[in-house]
């Protein structure tokens, strides 16, 4: 109904713990970071100070760090999934965000967008995200906000917003929306975890407070989803990641969707076209 659901306790407090023990062991450098994005606050990597988990907020495509895909695997996760996705899982993109304290600039935002803009596989039904909160998160630390039932609407044009602090690489937002639509701010306790749309409109707020906001997150999908080519709307964010994938990798003739078959993983079931 509302393209959202929050399942409360979902993940137990150890497997988060070593979830958050990698992360550190990715930050100070004692396990290697092969394949996955690592990505910084603008604000933050121009600081001098900025060293281990303080400079890393975000590790993105942990598919191939066996110890963090066992998060895509876990099989109170993995049920809520198939529900969704049916037998048939492929983990598509993953994240583990370590949201910092905003310094000032407001960068520590997230703009109201789309998933699905980022994705070049449909169908858009066949699609559900699993995001986990590592610890209470609240309006104070920048917690999820949704615009419920909006799963229901269109791809809307996206791009980077015009803030005077800056953005972050990729942070695309939805250009035109109506400012008044009803917004659910999610307050999330350790464990629980959200499931929502590739459609539904959502974001997140500063974190005003003097830690760091850690969540765990996975983009899942039918393996038997179908590649599709992204012009129009998609046409910007599928050069953006596309340029950066062939500056990492050296090929020039990859294509967006490449880079999701590089970066994806089968989870349950059989791999069939993603």
């Amino acid at each position: 109904k509302n393209g959202f659901i929050v399942i409360r306790n979902l993940v137990k407090p150890e497997d988060l713990e070593r979830f958050r023990k990698r992360f550190q062991d990715v930050c100070t450098g004692k396990v290697e970071t092969f394949g996955m994005t690592i990505m910084k606050d603008i604000a933050i990597s121009k600081s001098e100070f900025a060293d281990g988990e303080k400079a890393i907020t975000k590790i993105q495509d942990f598919t191939l760090d066996d110890e963090l895909f066992k998060y895509c695997c876990l099989p109170e996760i993995v049920k809520h999934v198939q529900s969704f996705t049916g037998p048939n899982v492929m983990a598509m993109h993953t994240m583990l965000i370590n949201k910092p304290p905003d310094p000032g600039t407001q960068t520590s935002r997230h703009p109201l967008h789309q998933d699905l803009y980022y994705f070049p596989f449909r169908p858009a039904e066949r699609i559900v995200c699993a995001w986990t909160a590592m610890e209470h998160i609240h309006r104070g630390n920048g917690c999820l906000v949704v615009l419920p039932g909006t799963h229901k609407g269109e791809l809307l044009e996206h791009g980077y917003p015009k803030w005077e602090g800056g953005v972050n690489k990729m942070y695309h937002g939805i250009q035109q929306f109506d400012p008044n639509a009803e917004r659910i701010h999610l307050e999330m306790w350790e464990g629980d975890t959200v499931f929502f749309h590739p459609l539904l409109i959502h974001g997140s707020g500063m974190n005003r407070t003097d830690g760091f906001r850690k969540a765990i997150s996975c983009h899942y999908a039918d393996s038997a989803c179908d590649y599709i080519e992204c012009e129009g709307v998609q046409e910007y964010i599928s050069k953006e990641v596309t340029a950066v994938f062939k500056k990492r990798t050296g090929i020039e003739d990859a294509r967006f969707q490449d880079v999701w078959r590089v970066k994806s993983r089968l989870v349950a079931g059989e791999r069939i076209n993603l």
